[in-house]
């Protein structure tokens, strides 16, 4: 099987985003992202307008995926396609369009967990990204989820630590939008951190046992600080954005990490991967890589076209399910809730 050509399309469509791609014997041909400013004037994603976007994008995001990898869509292998979890509305447009597909072309069709394809973006074929060995942890980090996962095999994953609350995606938009920066927050936070002072401002970290969590109390803590800070001088904000960000991201990359570091010491693997849109932030990378001279860990960073959301993360995943004959039927079901070590 593995002589042949293995051209798997994949399809996302969990949230805001609608993407297509096509991979060939696991190496990424082509990973189109339509993307959807629309949500951005409501603060964040309006599930109803996210749906009817999916239905504008997904076929010209399908042929421009095929088409820009040359081949013809008789040459498609299997289809693979987000199953779960995510919004249900937008769920359903990729996995209905997938089944269809799948029947017209009498090929194989893939459900695919949204939260398993974030981990295994790292198993995609590209020189500029290593593949961590079994078994490794992962740090996934989204709007959604903040998970610690410790991975023995592709399918085989245990959730070790997780957020009792919000996940730190949200805390990162949140705490933008206390400030009045445009949604989605967290990159915007990124950017002003660079020219920041981490050490300007203190928030308390919330106390979680064992491995989990919290974020929400964090979040709390910054709007009474801006709440009594604006109060004093109506300027704070725009006087100190800078440092505003760089302490609040200090913070919540020092939350995760402390986290991360005693996950290690619990399960002796040293072998330490991210994946999920956060961590596209760039102190946690750095954080990341600094972590390998610091601590002894290798870690794995993936490209940032595999970390938000993206079909070339489900197609790696359809292709590894295709080398072992993982197919489904038609009557599989789309759903908004599941978990990583789910299939």
């Amino acid at each position: 099987m593995k002589n042949k050509s293995i051209y798997i399309l994949g399809i996302e469509s969990s949230c805001d985003d609608t993407s297509a791609a096509v991979i060939c014997n696991g190496k990424v041909l082509t990973n189109v992202v339509a993307n959807q400013d629309i949500h951005a004037k409501y603060g964040g994603v309006v599930p109803e307008l996210a749906s009817r976007a999916h239905q504008q994008n997904i076929v010209p995001v399908i042929q421009q995926a095929i088409q820009q990898a040359n081949i013809d869509k008789k040459d498609i292998s299997a289809i693979a396609f987000t199953r779960g979890p995510g919004l249900m509305g937008s769920l359903l447009v990729g996995s209905s369009f997938a089944r269809s597909l799948s029947l017209a072309l009498n090929i194989p069709l893939i459900p695919v967990n949204h939260m398993q394809a974030h981990v295994l973006a790292h198993f995609i074929e590209d020189e500029n990204q290593q593949k961590p060995p079994f078994p490794f942890l992962c740090l996934t980090i989204s709007g959604g989820h903040t998970q610690i996962v410790k991975i023995t095999s592709y399918f085989t994953m245990e959730v070790i630590g997780e957020t009792f609350d919000d996940a730190v995606g949200e805390a990162f938009d949140k705490s933008a939008k206390i400030l009045g920066l445009p949604y989605p927050g967290g990159p915007f936070i990124d950017k002003y951190a660079k020219l920041g002072n981490p050490d300007a401002f203190q928030f308390t970290k919330p106390k979680m046992s064992d491995l989990n969590f919290s974020f929400s109390g964090l979040k709390t803590g910054i709007l009474y600080f801006i709440q009594k800070k604006v109060r004093e001088n109506p300027n704070f904000i725009e006087e100190n954005l800078n440092d505003i960000c760089a302490s609040i991201q200090r913070t919540i990359v020092e939350i995760l990490f402390d986290k991360l570091k005693k996950a290690v010491e619990l399960t002796g693997i040293k072998h330490i991967a991210i994946a999920g849109g956060v961590s596209a932030n760039s102190e946690i990378r750095a954080t990341l890589k600094a972590a390998e001279e610091k601590y002894g860990w290798k870690t794995y960073i993936p490209k940032f076209e595999y970390t938000t959301d993206n079909a070339g993360m489900i197609a790696i995943v359809g292709y590894l399910k295709y080398l072992e004959n993982d197919f489904s039927n038609q009557t599989t079901t789309t759903t908004a809730r599941l978990k990583v070590n789910e299939n």
